[in-house]
């Protein structure tokens, strides 16, 4: 005969902490009002941007007009052997590099300086005066193309008057260069100086104090204290003229000189668009928009290490 043996009972602190546990429903829901309010901007990246890159992916292997009633015909690696080929490719992309080098003055180095001989401006004077700096930004490129367009006319344009003599600019090789350039640096400046300005806002003054308690100089402590622990800074407004200038410049090349004179303006992200939308060649334009997109994406990984070992953190 045999005796049935009630289970042993769970100890008291183990039932506790099962009854206390909610359940698995309960848990995601608690877990979910995070991910909810990042879901519109997500939404966004993958239809905006990831979406449109794997069309452009799948696009770069045929060869299609854009016209819905034209087939896409399939040409495997003849875009990207094509875009390796073209005559014009060297040129924009020399122009494109250049294009940076004379932004970075612009977004980086006046910035610095502009921000730290005014930092000590206080009040209404320094609001007035951050006003006066951004108010670049906020022209629409299309209507400072037209503004820049009557104060660089050769016969009337007051550029033209200031330096006492004509020079036209949008339509000789060099000047548009110059012009194109510095537009897109008035632009950017602005933003620029507002962004240094905030990094110098960060920087804790004791620093500065402790410095001049053991005897530093003002330049000294500009030089040792505050431009290395700008540095972060910098870094990110050198990643943002390197990987934004091609956007910044391309509806003042658009609306002013059309790539011209002479091809002169035509830098890569131009001459994307020219392929696409004047030649009518969707699969070349989409191959050498990624073939761009990967030599930018190393670059900006390539810098962002160099920038990582350089640049001094204030942990």
């Amino acid at each position: 005969m045999f005796v049935e043996l009630a289970p042993l009972a769970a100890p008291a602190e183990h039932v506790a902490v099962e009854a206390a546990r909610p359940p698995v429903a309960r848990r995601v829901l608690r877990a979910l009002p995070p991910f909810l309010y990042l879901a519109p901007g997500l939404g966004c990246l993958i239809v905006w941007t990831y979406r449109p890159l794997v069309e452009a992916v799948q696009l770069s292997f045929y060869q299609w007009n854009l016209l819905p009633t034209r087939p896409k015909v399939p040409v495997g690696l003849d875009n990207y052997q094509q875009v390796v080929q073209l005559p014009e490719l060297r040129h924009s992309l020399w122009l494109t590099v250049a294009t940076i080098v004379f932004l970075l003055p612009f977004s980086v180095l006046l910035p610095t300086i502009i921000s730290l001989l005014t930092r000590r401006i206080r009040g209404r004077a320094g609001g007035a005066y951050r006003a006066l700096v951004f108010a670049p930004v906020l022209v629409p490129p299309v209507a400072s193309a037209a503004m820049w367009m009557w104060l660089l006319d050769p016969r009337h344009g007051l550029v033209d008057r200031m330096i006492g003599h004509p020079v036209n600019w949008l339509h000789e090789r060099g000047p548009a260069q110059l012009a194109i350039i510095g537009i897109t640096g008035w632009h950017l400046l602005g933003f620029a100086v507002l962004v240094v300005t905030a990094g110098l806002a960060n920087i804790n003054d004791e620093y500065s104090a402790a410095a001049q308690l053991d005897g530093a100089t003002r330049r000294q402590i500009t030089r040792w204290i505050i431009l290395p622990l700008l540095s972060p800074t910098l870094v990110l407004l050198t990643l943002m003229t390197v990987l934004l200038s091609g956007q910044l410049t391309f509806p003042l090349i658009d609306a002013l000189t059309q790539g011209g004179p002479d091809d002169a303006t035509t830098n890569a992200y131009y001459l994307l668009w020219e392929y696409c939308f004047k030649s009518f060649n969707a699969g070349l334009a989409s191959a050498a928009g990624l073939a761009f997109f990967l030599v930018f994406g190393l670059v900006a990984l390539f810098l962002v290490w160099l920038f990582e070992k350089l640049s001094f953190h204030d942990n």
